[in-house]
């Protein structure tokens, strides 16, 4: 059977209908160009020629961050290892953070911990974990993982709270505290 030729009014909608959906698809390329930050991860290792049990002994403690970091003053944690603890970090070239213990397993020798906002690093919404792991021949491995937003939530962030600052930073205190853990655990 033959196409039925569109009767003439159809044919004037047409472009109409185009003009709509090419507006739409505009109006939305626009709004995901201008989109905000997008979430930000950071992972650094590090072996330790020293047992799995003798490096979570120095790191376990939610409170004990002071004792095995170079920039930390003070880490008092108001419940200990006790999910929900609250960790308050002194920075010893000033400024500090709060952060929250949100899971805590010795067995398994890892806990991991929030802090909803930055304090003295350029970052937001940052979760952090880290862990010990027996590596074999009296060996151990670290792991310090984070995930976080930049500083500034909106577009166009200075460049002190951009992207590239906030995983430079994370970077560069996970980096710090697993050189002093390693040279810490090793006796060096």
């Amino acid at each position: 059977m033959p196409a039925r030729p569109c009767p003439p009014r159809r044919l004037k909608r047409r472009p109409l209908m185009l003009a709509g959906l090419l507006a739409a698809s505009l109006a939305w390329s626009g709004t995901a160009m201008a989109h905000g930050p997008t979430r930000q991860k950071v992972t650094e290792k590090v072996e330790i020629d020293a047992p799995a049990a003798k490096v979570w002994g120095l790191i376990r403690n939610f409170d004990a961050l002071k004792d095995w970091h170079p920039a930390v003053a003070s880490s008092p944690a108001d419940q200990g290892n006790t999910v929900g603890s609250v960790r308050t970090l002194t920075l010893k070239g000033g400024g500090g953070l709060i952060e929250t213990l949100e899971r805590y397993d010795d067995g398994q020798m890892r806990y991991a911990y929030r802090a909803k906002d930055g304090g003295a690093l350029p970052v937001t919404n940052y979760t952090s974990q880290i862990q010990v792991s027996d590596a074999g021949g009296g060996k151990s491995s670290v792991e310090w993982r984070g995930a976080f937003y930049r500083g500034y939530p909106n577009n166009d962030p200075p460049p002190d709270q951009n992207d590239e600052a906030a995983v430079a930073a994370i970077t560069a205190v996970y980096q710090a505290g697993l050189k002093q853990l390693k040279t810490l655990a090793e006796g060096r």
